[in-house]
């Protein structure tokens, strides 16, 4: 298989050499299955949680309400904290992974990072496919939420350091694609399996040990990135695997880049105190702020709960699931726009166009809700269904191509000394705002109505303002070269990067000398 060539450009303002060879090629597409796995784990939730022989076994009184008209508000048919468990509780578990993820990144490497998540989620599977009470079932979703820490962990930062400059935006939204395809193989695997009764939901469950071994078996198959190696000593091997990853002998240049990097990551021995520092506020204040805002779009929400969200408006179990096929099918071919767009159009054009779609979609649908669904109501007539499924796939296909590339955003803006922390701040911000959507999405649904995408519409408005001034563009930026070229010219951020550079070097005349000693120790 020939490898294409192209020079990426060096933060030293030089050309690294760099071709798209195989190995490149197969540890991304190895890697990204933990995105499949992650997206195949969203994507099963809400179609067996609407199955009746589901329903019937772990949750009887959610089973009475849904089928017995009258009995319930048609808002508030699934509102029951158990169920909702049952999804947010692999967030929980992920959210607690994250912090011994980040301890086995930086020590022991991406690839067993990847190797361990893949154990957890095989684990998980095995739990959930033979559940036999709730117990089970909440012990399978914890274990798969563990394989989510860690997978989220390692996977962004391994295909961030493993991929040329220009092409890293590309390969990162591989990641995010892969999310959307499992969403899509689980919606499809749901719509079959519904069908299948009484054990039709165990199917959906078990399936998800096909990522989990493709990730498995990927991991002992990739190498790890150069970073990695040469962070944790290997320096000769870290020059072999660069060589060979960019299909050259020509990585000098770069090579010297990532050593100096790696021992100014070495003399920080408290890389979550220093990510605390002054010079590190532009890159938290953002990864903080776009996971809250991805979750308070609401696209968890839909993701999670897609079959439900249309059982409620008054789809037909059947129509429903049908329903989240095509969202999950206009979820992929989205990211595949992304894919294209990223690294041409940039991530600030794309996020704000994607603010304009998602706030129209959902001021329509939550109009047309107010309108035409109530409490006791028979639901959508049909040509009202098929305006707010377009709706719903015009909001989604806006999160595919811009906010759902919010991963990549963290990974390419902290620096090499910072990455693992800040990696690990970003999922673990992630996940627990994902845990508090997925837990009370449903007792929202309940007590809001139709507001709640009024509400969700509101954050979408101020997600868009804190987008337009205070996120820089890092398209085609070199990730070593991200303070130079982005935080100092940035209208807002430089003051934190130039007050930080002003204390050293008041620090190197004596004057804030000791305090630098110790931040260094």
């Amino acid at each position: 298989m020939p490898a294409g060539g192209f020079a990426v450009s060096a933060p030293s303002g030089m050309e690294f050499e760099a071709k798209i060879t195989p190995i490149v090629i197969i540890s991304c597409i190895m890697a990204a299955t933990g995105g499949l796995m992650f997206g195949y784990d969203v994507g099963v939730s809400g179609g067996v949680t609407s199955m009746n022989d589901f329903l019937r076994k772990f949750f009887p009184k959610v089973y009475r309400k849904k089928n017995e008209k009258g009995l319930e508000s048609n808002y508030c048919k699934y509102d029951n904290q158990g169920l909702q468990l049952f999804t947010s509780s692999l967030y929980l578990a992920g959210l607690t992974a994250t912090f011994f993820a980040s301890y086995t990144t930086r020590r022991l490497g991406r690839r067993l990072t990847m190797l361990i998540a893949g154990f957890f989620f095989i684990g998980g599977v095995i739990f959930n496919g033979a559940a036999q009470d709730l117990g089970m079932l909440i012990v399978g979703r914890l274990l798969l939420g563990c394989g989510v820490g860690f997978a989220n962990q390692a996977v962004p930062l391994f295909l961030s350091e493993i991929a040329p400059t220009r092409i890293r935006g590309g390969l990162n939204i591989l990641f995010q694609l892969n999310i959307t395809i499992g969403i899509l193989f689980a919606n499809l695997i749901n719509y079959g399996t519904s069908k299948i009764h009484p054990w039709g939901w165990r199917l959906s469950l078990a399936l998800a040990g096909i990522p989990a071994l493709l990730l498995t078996v990927g991991a002992l198959l990739v190498v790890d990135t150069p970073n990695s190696l040469i962070e944790r000593g290997r320096v000769d091997e870290g020059r072999a695997v660069l060589r060979r990853i960019r299909g050259t002998d020509n990585v000098n240049a770069e090579f010297d880049e990532i050593v100096q990097a790696s021992h100014a990551a070495r003399q920080v021995k408290h890389p979550f105190r220093n990510l605390c520092q002054r010079r590190n506020r532009p890159q938290l204040v953002i990864a903080i702020a776009m996971q809250i805002f991805q979750q308070f779009t609401g696209i968890n929400a839909i993701m999670f709960y897609s079959p439900v969200l249309f059982n409620t408006l008054g789809f037909e179990s059947d129509a429903s699931l049908y329903s989240a096929v095509i969202t999950g099918a206009v979820n992929v071919v989205s990211t595949l726009v992304s894919i294209y767009s990223v690294d041409r159009v940039g991530r600030r054009a794309l996020l704000l166009e994607a603010g304009v779609q998602m706030f129209f979609s959902q001021v329509v649908i939550s109009v047309v809700l107010g309108i035409k669904v109530t409490d006791h109501s028979e639901g959508l007539a049909k040509g009202w269904a098929v305006l707010v499924v377009l709706m719903v796939c015009i909001f989604v296909s806006a999160i595919a191509w811009a906010w759902g590339l919010l991963g990549l955003i963290p990974s390419e803006t902290f620096p090499l000394e910072t990455r693992s922390a800040g990696q690990s701040v970003t999922v673990c911000t992630n996940l627990l705002f994902t845990f508090v959507i997925a837990q009370a999405f449903l007792s929202m649904l309940c007590h809001m109505k139709y507001g709640i995408f009024a509400f969700f519409s509101a954050w979408v408005v101020i997600m868009s303002v804190f987008v337009l001034f205070f996120l820089p563009e890092t398209k085609n930026v070199p990730i070593e070269e991200m303070t130079e070229r982005v935080w100092k010219r940035h209208w807002f951020w430089k003051r934190f990067v130039e007050d930080a550079e002003l204390e050293g070097l008041e620090g190197d005349d004596g004057k804030y000398g000791k305090t630098k000693e110790v931040e260094l120790a």
